[in-house]
């Protein structure tokens, strides 16, 4: 396709009618001009191709298609090649059924248990998010079908969604908001990027140029086409000049006519419409130049393949005992409707129409296992039914273990709305409670797409996370309870305790239509951390039938200069009596201190999934950029690396680390983000080269016969009043000998040394 001679022949009503969608899923063709209308399809973990009468919401049904695991599950995989291939298959499938960009990967932060949307979403931590999402985007678009990052950014509830504006400053922003899109968009180029329904800051994500223009393509070189949330436009012309491309879905002409009259009347310049046009074409000649129609779309080999991923995924969390793996031949009770009918996905835009679904109890009873079923409650209320509990707790008696299926049902999590509490249904913590008083050797599956709390944790001797595993999460299950594959997922979240722990608990979901993100940078681990706050299970943990270590971190040297890689290496053995994966987690833990600014008390920097046969070791070794020893200033906008020492840890989880080492770090000093005549001489005897400035006006004050009428006895006092005080002070603690003017040209002086 040649671009520019297509533009040049485009009438000014044909380029704004490229900018809005042809219908609810396509974007408009120009057929005399041969562009075809290209077609887009919701489907982070599945294809949900719509083809007449479309809706956003997922209430009209799709195409038949195979449900992978959701986001919540892949991301405690911890495994980028696992989600790459996962990425590859669903490109595959694209492109049997002839769709050009595929609505995903979501990378947005999980800021609150309670978000709707958690299934879909990666992880608490921005460096998951961003490995999981820049590997879905290989994998996809291996293929020749493009991606929809979204939702940039800041879409972390559904509360007001539409309306409320995400408040936070700059260096929350950019250390736990914006990492996840830049990490997927520099390393996996995205075809396009798709914008947030909510403001950020005041500004609706769709007309924010900061975000879209400034952010995404001048820093960090983004080159597809920005695409709205479905019905996320506010204002099209703003939004045109602030980097929103393609207006999802059509508007039936009305936003065309506001551009066209815009450009006419010279509100906008018909180059910013040209800008817009060529990067939608640019994207419609890509996907034309990759079609492979004649790519079969295997559902059952796909469903094989959607068991493989999930079982990855699941994360064995607790297991006293070694309850787990089940004997095959000892009679094992499956209690809760979930083991008969499983939730394997969430509500809302994402629901794939699943070409078939298999249970845990159909393949345990398939594969001959002595296997029981009590269903325990029902799915569609919340009432404890005391025959159905009784019949449980009969089969639980019967039995040498107990396995209840539990966890959150469909109306309890979806797109459109926010959880109000962290519990799950009443009827099933009365029915593990009555389970585990009659077989103390219960094991608890658990499926939902978020964190819950479990008033019964400590009576029951195993706990399975199997999350939202997809189609295939009945035989997965299956799989890893008798032990047919070890379990290797961790936790890509925090469990706490309670939902009164979690550091957004006083400000989620807002007030009107405003959310103050006032735990700033304290968002997951880094909160419960630096609060030490007890939890229930911390980001990272995952539990294995076989045992690792990690020993022997070392770094390449001891000392590093400003901008140097640390190149990171750790000895990892298997030292149990089984096959397994271990989840390497790295953190870094700044410990030079400074009032200046704070710092979590670890952050993950890197992480890898390695496979050992018993008594195999192998070594793990990662390359740190200087970007993972920085925090970002807000008064020089760039991110800093502060001088001073740096622990290096890896564990198991941010609770468990096994192996560290230091290293000092030669990079900028921790200073005033401003230095004014209100910069106390403790922050300012901080700035390289100010204190052979300052020393002669501190003899001044310390010479003052007020001073001097403190008496010896208070020179710690003294000390600590000089370091507190401000600059200006020179004019009251000096007898008079230091003037205005004096106080000003030290100022300047100190300021030149800040550059």
């Amino acid at each position: 396709m040649d671009i520019t001679k297509i533009l040049a022949e485009m009438t000014l009503e044909e380029k704004a009618g490229l900018c809005s969608g042809g219908d609810f899923w396509h974007t408009k063709g120009v057929p005399r001009l041969g562009i075809p209308p290209m077609m887009m399809s919701d489907g982070p973990h599945g294809l949900r191709k719509q083809e007449e009468a479309g809706d956003h919401m997922g209430v009209n049904d799709s195409i038949e298609a195979v449900c992978f695991p959701a986001g919540c599950a892949t991301a405690a995989s911890f495994d980028c090649d696992l989600v790459e291939q996962m990425g590859r298959i669903l490109g595959q499938e694209c492109q049997a059924e002839d769709i050009g960009v595929l609505l995903g990967p979501a990378v947005n932060i999980k800021r609150s248990p309670l978000c709707g949307r958690n299934f879909e979403y990666y992880s608490e931590d921005p460096l998951v998010a961003g490995e999981m999402a820049a590997s879905f985007i290989r994998g996809v678009q291996s293929q020749q079908v493009g991606t929809s990052l979204k939702h940039f950014y800041a879409n972390n509830q559904e509360h007001r969604r539409m309306s409320t504006s995400a408040q936070m400053d700059a260096r929350t922003a950019r250390e736990i908001y914006l990492p996840a899109f830049e990490k997927a968009v520099q390393e996996a180029k995205p075809w396009t990027v798709m914008c947030a329904y909510n403001k950020i800051n005041g500004v609706y994500a769709a007309e924010n140029r900061t975000a879209l223009t400034d952010i995404l393509r001048s820093e960090w070189g983004f080159d597809g086409y920005v695409v709205s949330d479905w019905g996320a436009v506010n204002d099209r012309v703003p939004d045109l000049e602030a980097g929103m491309d393609l207006e999802m879905p059509s508007s039936f002409g009305m936003r065309d006519a506001e551009i066209v009259e815009a450009v006419r009347s010279g509100r906008l310049s018909e180059e910013a419409l040209d800008t817009a046009v060529r990067r939608i074409l640019t994207i419609v000649d890509r996907y034309m130049a990759g079609r492979q129609p004649d790519t079969v779309f295997d559902r059952d080999a796909d469903h094989e393949s959607a068991r493989d991923i999930a079982a990855q995924c699941m994360v064995l969390l607790k297991n006293e005992a070694q309850i787990l793996p089940l004997d095959r031949t000892v009679p094992v009770a499956f209690i809760g409707a979930f083991a008969e009918k499983p939730r394997f996905q969430g509500g809302g835009s994402s629901h794939i129409h699943a070409h078939k679904v298999e249970s845990a109890l159909e393949m345990a009873q398939a594969a001959g296992y002595p296997v029981r079923y009590a269903k325990g409650y029902e799915t569609q209320d919340d009432v404890v039914r005391e025959a159905m509990i009784q019949e449980a707790v009969e089969a639980a008696k019967a039995a040498e273990v107990a396995v209840v299926f539990a966890g959150l049902p469909d109306t309890f999590e979806s797109e459109g709305y926010d959880r109000t509490h962290m519990r799950m249904p009443a009827c099933q913590n009365a029915l593990i409670e009555a389970v585990a008083a009659a077989n103390p050797r219960t094991v608890v599956v658990l499926h939902g797409g978020a964190p819950m709390e479990m008033p019964w944790i400590d009576r029951v001797q195993g706990l399975l996370m199997a999350y939202l595993g997809g189609q295939a999460v009945g035989g997965a299950t299956v799989q890893i309870l008798y032990g047919d594959v070890n379990p290797s997922g961790h936790l890509a979240e925090t469990f706490p305790r309670r939902l009164e722990d979690n550091p957004s608990y006083l400000s989620f979901p807002g007030e009107g239509d405003v959310s103050a993100y006032r735990e700033g940078i304290y968002v997951g681990y880094r909160y419960y951390q630096k609060k030490k706050i007890p939890v229930l299970f911390p980001f990272g943990h995952g539990l294995s039938y076989t045992t690792f270590s990690m020993d022997k971190l070392r770094t390449d040297k001891s000392a590093y200069q400003a901008g140097e890689c640390v190149t990171v290496t750790v000895d990892v053995t298997n030292i149990g009596d089984r096959a397994g994966k271990e989840v390497v987690q790295l953190y870094v833990l700044p410990q030079t201190q400074s009032d200046q600014v704070q710092r979590p008390v670890s952050e993950l920097r890197a992480f890898t999934k390695i496979a050992l046969a018993p008594g195999e070791t192998k070594t793990a070794t990662f390359s740190l950029p200087a970007r993972a020893f920085s925090y970002y200033s807000q008064q020089k906008g760039r991110f800093v690396v502060a001088s001073g020492s740096y622990t290096l840890a890896c564990g198991d989880s941010c609770e468990h680390l096994m192996a560290e080492t230091s290293v000092e770090m030669a990079g900028e000093t921790m200073q005033p983000e401003q230095v004014t005549l209100d910069t106390t001489f403790g922050d300012l005897l901080a700035i390289p080269g100010a204190r052979e400035l300052v020393t002669p006006y501190l003899s001044l004050m310390a010479d003052d016969s007020e001073a001097d009428a403190m008496g010896e006895s208070t020179a710690g006092m003294m000390e600590a009043m000089i370091r507190y005080m401000p600059l200006r002070n020179l004019l009251a603690f000096t007898g008079g000998k230091v003037t205005a003017e004096q106080c000003q040209v030290l100022l300047e002086s100190i300021r030149a040394l800040c550059g």
